[in-house]
């Protein structure tokens, strides 16, 4: 997956990652997306609970995912499977957590496994809990985008925590149903400024700013690419 193909993917809390496409190509291509509204429900679930755990684990290495909160997807939302000890919480998130603009933000193939750090798994992840809250309710794309501002602004959702980061290093992830569908990266959640603050998509530059909150909630995520799995094998490396 090349840079300019990660840039328009990632989304996804998918710390989520999960099928950014950038603004203008969202908008020429929404009406001729096949992923105009939700499939049905199971196709977003995995039928094999052990294999969600796995795969929210493969998120991180073990050395940070062992010890981990692990949550798995249920027909009412997320639900904790294996309880953790080091604070940090891994989960599989699905298309939703995509920007509204994103044609793949219905696309059941999705999975998108991410392990939020401790500040992270207080500030980032209950906006995923809010966002499969909304689809699972039957709500439309926009009215899951709004429910999640609207929550945020009610302050039912809370600000962002310093230090915010988490791991999307699977092998096994499922992020878009272009190119070779997965890389390996961290993402660093910021207050919003100038991505050229980080050096953010500047020529040469390995931090890219995904726009994944923009108009919903003040956080900016920076993307950063790393050259291995989350089981110490080589990445490719854009």
């Amino acid at each position: 997956m090349n840079r300019r193909t990660l840039a328009k993917v990632a989304s996804l809390s998918f710390a989520l990652i999960l099928g950014l496409i950038a603004m203008k190509q969202g908008q020429a291509q929404d009406a001729k997306t096949p992923y105009s509204s939700m499939a049905p429900l199971d196709q977003y679930l995995m039928a094999d609970r052990n294999a969600e755990i796995v795969l929210a684990r493969s998120a991180a290495p073990d050395a940070i995912s062992a010890d981990a909160k692990i949550l798995v997807l249920g027909r009412h939302g997320y639900e904790t499977a294996v309880e953790g000890k080091n604070g940090f919480v891994c989960v599989v998130e699905r298309g939703w957590m995509s920007p509204s603009n994103a044609p793949e933000f219905w696309n059941p193939k999705l999975r998108g496994p991410v392990c939020f750090n401790p500040p992270a798994a207080r500030s980032v992840l209950p906006a995923t809990y809010k966002r499969t809250e909304l689809a699972l309710a039957g709500k439309t794309k926009a009215e899951i985008i709004e429910g999640n501002k609207a929550a945020f602004e009610k302050s039912e959702l809370p600000p962002l925590e310093p230090g915010s980061m988490s791991y999307m290093m699977s092998k096994e992830a499922y992020l878009t149903d272009r190119g070779d569908h997965n890389v390996a990266h961290l993402m660093f959640y910021a207050p919003p400024l100038d991505g050229k603050a980080w050096g953010a998509d500047l020529t040469n530059s390995p931090v890219m700013l995904n726009p994944q909150f923009n108009g919903v909630q003040p956080i900016d995520v920076f993307i950063v690419p790393v050259g291995r799995w989350s089981d110490g094998s080589a990445a490719p490396v854009m």
